[in-house]
């Protein structure tokens, strides 16, 4: 039966956080009710992938900004006639007002009853009470005994840029005959259809009665199949349709047509910390503990993920997301954290992100050999990618292949051009494009592609990502021009000392000689016999010559290209923070 220790568990007494005051202005400004304001407050259990119990954390913090991947329970009530029990949201529900759900959808809540799993035994506790206080079913009438636990999915929703659902959700069936007083509260509607009916609702462009909810369009269109109506009631049925996987379902918010995207910097925290679990669960896996340090010292040194987020942020605008796209981001992250390594010795820096680089922190020797180690990392984590079919694995190796020498070949240029004089436009180009604008390009390439987008696309997105590879490494030299010490976390002007062949230094060797030029030409490879004052009139120089705004130019014309891929694609509510990324390109100086 639902149990002693759960009688009396009503809406004020259950599990809860205290909301601090940036959310509870949230919740007021949402116009969220007592009642509502009380149930953003439960404690609900915050979970990894793998539906482990990590912690817990409040409805509210869980479902807002960035959200948390948390348990959650969906129950698919039937009668005996076999129909099928939906609700309506009620219009005032802070997440997913008025929309059609199935028959119960809620969180087990962070209590001893609800945190346990044996025979999902936590979810069905979970699932009487919510049956109780949003649909008034009586619990004593029905019993935990009554619930099969069918599986399990893991899926994102995002409502508008506050708002997302983050759920490992357990879908429960249950076939009784109820008595039903619905929480107005909670529930505005109610309906019992048959397959055929639930079927026509979902292929039904008519939305003025309410849209279906993602949640519960992924469950009908994707888990819940023909068998499942026809083995309701049938424990033998269904038992040999149950299964313990947690189908990954990815970004789903396009399944709502009012959602709207959330912009960079909240898209990039939803998947942040599974992405970085990722790689410091492949970089900490060396029983070698110095030289896991020295692979992980820049990640701890911490980093927007761009790159690392990247193939998920494309693969959710273009397609079907899934977490074998963070597997992709993760392995390329890694690849780019190889490179900074040994482009840290090469250019002989001492810091990078406000920390000693690696060769200073743990030797030259460990240096080089955690670099070569990141390399073979990243490829073990690419080929272990969740949803690679094996058939691919050859192809995706190939393209990150690659990926790794053509960065090799830009940083080969790089070095080359320090030694020469005569350094084209079109050479920097290559270099560049090499060096930087490639590992965009695969990210989104891939992304694209895993996703399962269609070729046109998958070029559409690599010619975006090429665009925006350019234009972030035109900005970022002249970050080194225009930012100071403290902001670059490195010495300021240091690519000029170095002798840095960029577009500002090629645009201005081909002046007409000047005071300023000669400046230029005294400071340029000097390296660490410039003084500070030598190296600020090489940059006013840059400035004076015209050379800075030249750079800035071809800056915003990569800028403008990228957004004119962004243009062909569909709109989705993935799309926004793709433009914010584009734009963020030439936001990084203001």
């Amino acid at each position: 039966m639902y149990g002693d220790d759960l009688t009396g568990y009503q809406i004020d007494d259950v599990p809860s956080v205290e909301i601090d005051t940036e959310l509870q202005q949230v919740l007021q400004q949402n116009s969220a009710d007592e009642e509502q304001i009380t149930l953003m407050s439960e404690a609900v259990i915050a979970v990894d992938e793998l539906d482990n119990e990590i912690g817990m954390a409040s409805k509210v913090a869980a479902h807002y900004g960035a959200g948390q991947l948390h348990r959650a329970f969906s129950v698919l009530l039937f009668n005996q006639e076999n129909k099928l029990l939906l609700q309506k949201r009620a219009s005032h529900k802070v997440t997913f007002p008025s929309v059609w759900a199935n028959s119960c959808c809620s969180h087990p809540l962070y209590s001893e009853s609800e945190r346990d799993l044996n025979d999902a035994m936590g979810v069905k506790r979970a699932a009487i009470r919510k049956l109780h206080q949003e649909l008034g079913i009586d619990p004593q009438s029905i019993s935990t005994d009554d619930f099969h636990f069918m599986t399990k999915m893991m899926y994102s929703a995002r409502m508008n840029h506050e708002w997302i659902e983050r759920e490992i959700d357990h879908i429960l069936i249950i076939k009784a005959d109820v008595d039903l007083s619905i929480n107005e509260n909670e529930v505005s509607d109610i309906k019992w259809v048959s397959e055929e009916e639930l079927e026509s609702m979902l292929v039904s462009e008519d939305l003025s009665d309410g849209e279906i909810a993602p949640w519960f369009r992924c469950i009908a269109s994707r888990i819940m199949t023909d068998e499942w109506w026809s083995s309701v009631g049938d424990l033998a049925k269904m038992s040999s349709l149950t299964d313990n996987e947690i189908h990954d379902m990815g970004d789903i918010s396009h399944m709502l047509t009012y959602a709207t995207g959330a912009g960079l910097s909240t898209s990039i925290m939803e998947v942040k910390p599974l992405v970085e679990k990722r790689i410091s669960d492949s970089l900490c896996a060396s029983k070698h503990s110095r030289l896991s340090d020295a692979m992980m010292h820049l990640i701890e040194g911490g980093g927007k993920r761009l790159r690392a987020t990247l193939p998920w942020l494309v693969g959710k605008a273009v397609g079907d997301s899934h977490s074998g796209l963070l597997d992709v981001g993760a392995a390329i992250e890694i690849v780019h954290n190889f490179t900074l390594v040994h482009d840290d010795i090469m250019d002989d820096d001492d810091t990078r992100r406000g920390l000693n680089a690696v060769h200073i922190e743990y030797g030259l020797p460990t240096a080089i050999n955690a670099g070569d180690a990141m390399l073979a990392i990243a490829f073990e984590r690419l080929v272990g990618a969740k949803g690679l079919d094996h058939k691919d694995v050859g192809a995706m190796v190939n393209r990150l292949a690659w990926m790794v020498r053509r960065v090799s070949e830009g940083q080969q240029l790089d070095i080359e051009f320090e030694d020469r004089i005569a350094v084209s436009e079109e050479d920097y180009f290559e270099m560049i494009e090499g060096k930087t604008a490639v590992m965009f390009l695969t990210c989104a390439e891939v992304g694209s592609r895993m996703a399962g987008a269609d070729e046109e696309t998958i070029q559409c997105m690599a010619d975006w990502g090429l665009a925006v590879g350019l234009c972030f490494q035109l900005m970022d030299d002249l970050i080194d021009v225009l930012s100071d010490s403290d902001t670059l976390g490195k010495p300021a002007g240091s690519d000029l000392a170095q002798g840095k062949r960029t577009l500002m230094v090629i645009h201005a060797l081909a002046q007409n000689d000047s005071e300023d030029l000669n400046n230029l030409k005294s400071v340029l490879g000097k390296g660490e016999d410039a003084t500070q004052d030598e190296i600020d009139a090489g940059l006013l120089a840059l400035k004076n010559i015209g050379s800075v705004d030249y750079a800035r130019k071809m800056a915003e014309m990569y800028h403008s290209k990228a957004h004119a891929c962004l243009d062909r694609l569909p709109d989705s509510p993935a799309i926004l923070a793709l433009r914010e990324l584009t734009d963020y390109q030439l936001k990084r100086i203001s």
